[in-house]
């Protein structure tokens, strides 16, 4: 079920030239999993803008954004206590109902944050939680430090070699010969494709997709499974490794 509520901004800041970080405040008990997202009303723009929850606790919930559009651009030029409309606990998350000890979190580009706050309930389950996040370059990297300051082991790609292994964040898995039992993967569905070609394990695939509702109206964003189209909006964004037809 999603809600709909006006949520104060507290911080909003640049972590690379193109992706930023916003902290809101606001009532997050209609988020309730990991991978879920939000959808933003913006002055002079018909359609909300998707994305995807970062963290959030009892009182805030933080989204890290990239720059892509008009919208996004102008999200990016919003101050410390101006307000926005959202829709909160919109999608289907992550589901932690599995049993795995050594679970390996992927994330490509704007893939990487929805990762962050399941890797953060993971470890306080007491698992292994290594993590892999691909980029294309150095400058281009975030929220490496803060995966590893949550105590997980992290092991960055970097298409043109210029920060850890070079190439993708299969390339990555393969040479580093990462230990693990379950995936949990967000980004470019290139790199969702790749990843299931290459790695025998189950796992859990959140897509992107441009939405034009968020919860399931317009049927604009759907998915060719097993068991029918699913609406990534709705049913998705998470989807089973085994339902999905590629």
């Amino acid at each position: 079920m999603y809600k709909k509520g006006i949520y104060k901004i507290l911080e909003n800041y640049p972590l690379t030239a193109t992706v930023w970080r916003m902290v809101l405040a606001g009532d997050t008990q209609w988020i309730t999993a990991s991978g879920q997202f939000v959808n933003i009303a913006l002055d002079g723009h018909y359609l909300r803008r998707p994305i995807s929850v970062c963290d959030y606790d009892a009182e805030t919930l933080t989204l890290v954004y990239k720059v892509v559009g008009e919208g996004t651009a102008q999200m990016s030029r919003m101050t410390a206590g101006m307000e926005l409309d959202l829709l909160t606990g919109l999608g289907n998350g992550f589901s932690m109902a599995i049993d795995s000890q050594s679970p390996l979190l992927v994330g490509g580009g704007v893939g990487v944050p929805p990762l962050y706050n399941l890797a953060r309930k993971l470890l306080a389950e007491g698992k292994c939680v290594r993590v892999v996040l691909g980029f294309n370059t150095a400058s281009e990297i975030f929220y490496a430090e803060e995966f590893r300051a949550l105590g997980c082991e992290v092991y960055v790609a970097t298409a043109d070699g210029s920060v850890g292994v070079k190439g993708f964040v299969t390339t990555a898995i393969a040479e580093c010969k990462i230990d693990f039992d379950y995936f949990y993967a967000c980004g470019p569905i290139p790199m969702l494709k790749a990843l299931c070609d290459n790695v025998l394990q189950d796992g859990q695939l959140s897509f992107e997709e441009r939405m034009g509702c968020g919860f399931g109206g317009c049927m604009g964003c759907s998915c060719k499974t097993k068991y029918g189209n699913k609406r990534i909006c709705k049913e998705g964004p998470v989807l089973l490794k085994e339902e999905i037809i590629w």
